[in-house]
């Protein structure tokens, strides 16, 4: 599919059981509604797909990996029934990506922020450049990640997201993303990652389907009720949007 300036692009293509989805959008990666609709979508298509073993998700370029929800969406939020459809994108996404029967590997080029700190909490397995930091910034403007924090802790655990949370205006290097678990493995270059990242998803497309639908079951045990939590965070965010606070942070973000 083309790329639109306003909405992004999404591409899928599949080669040998592996189906790889890159997003992109020009605002350094981030998600616009439609954009996180569309990503949602093609996650809950692959997971029906019988020629399709490994979904492997990606990025434009080689800066950003993702910053997160669309700002300009953020802004334009007037009501708690806007902001409750906003940030229920993400709860969506991160749902489709857990529930998919097949495993998501993430190929992590550059930073990430917010939303996109849960995206890549959501793949089963991350692989990254040393370029990758990420960061939590939601506190910094009056929300906080909370569609997000369930995926992140249940990643890199209470502290982990603590340490992030707290410190939202802080990079946190890939290396220290490594230590918690949130990345498997990071590499020096780009093209060392991309060279690992064929390897790695390769082998993992020649084992048994079937085996490989287990192991992603086992590996989201216990979070079933996520389906109806991640759209209850959703509603928390989608007030504290509203408040005077944020309202005046995200002008002074805007200027």
């Amino acid at each position: 599919m083309g790329t639109d300036r306003l909405n992004g692009s999404l591409y899928t293509s599949i080669d040998n059981k592996v189906a790889t989805v890159e997003f992109g959008h020009p605002a350094s990666n981030s998600f616009p509604g439609v954009l996180l609709e569309r990503l949602t979508n093609e996650i809950n298509l692959l997971s029906e797909h019988k020629d399709v073993s490994v979904i492997l998700l990606k990025s434009e370029g080689d800066k950003t990996f993702c910053a997160g929800a669309s700002f300009d969406e953020l802004i334009a939020i007037s009501n708690k029934e806007e902001g409750m459809l906003f940030f229920s994108g993400f709860a969506k996404l991160i749902n489709a990506m857990r529930s998919c029967s097949k495993l998501i590997i993430g190929r992590i080029q550059g930073k990430s922020v917010g939303g996109g700190v849960g995206l890549i909490a959501a793949c089963d397995y991350a692989l990254a450049a040393e370029s990758a930091s990420v960061k939590l910034s939601e506190l910094s403007i009056g929300i906080g990640p909370f569609v997000i924090a369930p995926v992140v802790k249940h990643k890199i655990g209470v502290s982990g997201l603590a340490e992030l949370t707290l410190d939202p205006t802080q990079w946190k290097n890939a290396y220290w993303a490594k230590e918690k678990g949130l990345f498997a493995r990071v590499f020096e270059t780009q093209k060392d990652l991309d060279k690992e990242v064929d390897i790695f998803t390769s082998h993992l497309a020649s084992y048994n389907p079937l085996a490989l639908t287990a192991v992603k079951k086992s590996l989201w045990e216990g979070t079933d009720h996520w389906d109806t939590f991640l759209l209850q965070q959703a509603e928390t965010s989608g007030t504290l949007v509203l408040s005077e606070f944020t309202k005046k942070a995200l002008e002074r973000f805007k200027k």
